[in-house]
């Protein structure tokens, strides 16, 4: 069992990626106090846990109620994402003052979308957390300590986005934006891997 639970939290954890969060989390959150970054780490945290939760208990019944494939979730998810990198790559800005940028980045609840998904619970870790879920639901203990492996790497996203300020400090702002434009980048990569694997899946493409 520990073996399978190892496995489980490297894949995991290579998946969801929680060190590239930190230069994203510090892009989307530029200009805000730290008590709202703080508050969209620890709600994003908790509502990725719930949705990695509630896929391991009924997210294959529910993909099936609804008539979807884990191939048109994946090719979904990664538009969605490639539509947070390119965002990322250009620095979008509406057309309003540094003040009220700053000011809608306060408001803006970004801890159900992207963060808690598609960025922490994304096709790819979902799909993982489908497919290990379903071959471990006749054994409770194996359960369980998968549940607790998904806590382990939710915790170290949390991490990850509770220290981007420091991170980011030690760049700079030139920096900053440099790395900032990078995750976009690999973001775009990461979103059309989706798409491709969920294409490849779809048509039995080798």
């Amino acid at each position: 069992m520990l073996d399978d639970l190892l496995k489980f939290f490297v894949v995991m954890f290579v998946v969801v990626d929680p060190p590239s969060l930190a230069p994203i989390f510090a892009t989307m959150t530029e200009g805000a106090s730290s008590g709202y970054r703080r508050r969209m780490a620890f709600k994003s945290s908790v509502i990725a846990f719930l949705i990695f939760a509630a896929f391991a208990l009924g997210g294959r019944w529910f993909l099936g109620v609804m008539d979807i494939s884990i191939e048109a979730f994946r090719i979904g998810g990664g538009i969605m994402l490639f539509l947070i990198a390119l965002d990322m790559v250009f620095a979008r800005e509406e057309k309003t003052t540094p003040e009220e940028n700053a000011e809608t980045r306060r408001r803006a609840d970004i801890s159900v979308f992207p963060l808690a998904f598609p960025l922490i619970s994304g096709p790819g870790s979902l799909a993982t957390v489908l497919l290990t879920f379903g071959s471990a639901r006749h054994d409770p203990l194996l359960y369980a300590g998968l549940l607790a492996v998904l806590a382990l790497v939710v915790a170290a996203s949390l991490g990850a986005m509770l220290l981007a300020p420091v991170v980011m400090r030690l760049f700079g702002v030139t920096g900053a934006n440099v790395v900032a434009r990078i995750a976009g980048v690999v973001l775009a990569a990461l979103a059309v891997q989706f798409v491709i694997d969920g294409l490849k899946q779809a048509f039995h493409l080798a």
